[in-house]
């Protein structure tokens, strides 16, 4: 599996991850990012094209070093220069409160120790920053998650530790993060049991 990780799945993931259907996601979560900005999940560089004309420096972290190097194109294309940190979502080398803004897009997924990378996330964000994600998830639908579930086991396996059945609203607000914009919904053309959509925007709670 170790050569499948390396050098097979990296392929299969930008191919999906290219998709014109999730354009618009990426767009969307991206609009209102400002500041200092952390990207948790860099991998290929698929965001790049889609964050403000205002933005010329973004933080991007990735463990899997074989996908930044597929991100050379777009690194070389785009203004906004990437400091890129090879790291675990769940050890972010950076100070507290240093992001004004963080993002996540079809990352939350495929982390083995959500609820660790989660709290990190809040430590690096300034106490008024912002954190955007698109993300898919569990269906709220009983006959999808009965789906999501059986194939969670095989899914993990072929594409390499992602899960079909997390509940990214309920991870995010057990985190000490605050949710307010959060759009769920299929995406079209795609089957239910992986195209079931978390679009938010979470804040600091401070209460």
């Amino acid at each position: 599996m170790r050569l499948y990780a390396k050098y097979i799945f990296p392929h299969i993931l930008e191919y999906v991850m290219s998709s014109s259907i999730l354009v618009d996601c990426r767009k969307d979560t991206l609009l209102e990012v400002t500041g200092e900005i952390l990207e948790i999940g860099f991998g290929t560089g698929m965001n790049l094209p889609y964050y403000p004309e205002n933005v010329r420096r973004i933080t991007g972290v990735d463990i899997n070093i074989n996908m930044h190097s597929k991100a050379e194109k777009r690194l070389k294309s785009s203004p906004i220069k990437v400091d890129y940190y090879p790291v675990t979502a769940e050890s972010l080398p950076f100070s507290d409160h240093t992001f004004d803004t963080v993002v996540s897009t079809f990352t939350l997924c495929s982390i083995n120790d959500i609820h660790r990378a989660l709290s990190e996330i809040v430590r690096v964000l300034k106490l008024k920053g912002r954190f955007f994600f698109a993300e898919h998830g569990l269906s709220p639908d009983y006959q999808v998650q009965k789906w999501q579930h059986r194939l969670n086991p095989i899914n993990r396996v072929l594409s390499c530790g992602c899960n079909l059945n997390r509940n990214i609203k309920e991870l995010v607000e057990s985190c000490d993060l605050k949710i307010l914009k959060l759009d769920q919904f299929y995406l079209e053309k795609t089957p239910k049991i992986f195209g079931y959509m978390y679009k938010g925007m979470a804040i600091i709670n401070l209460s």
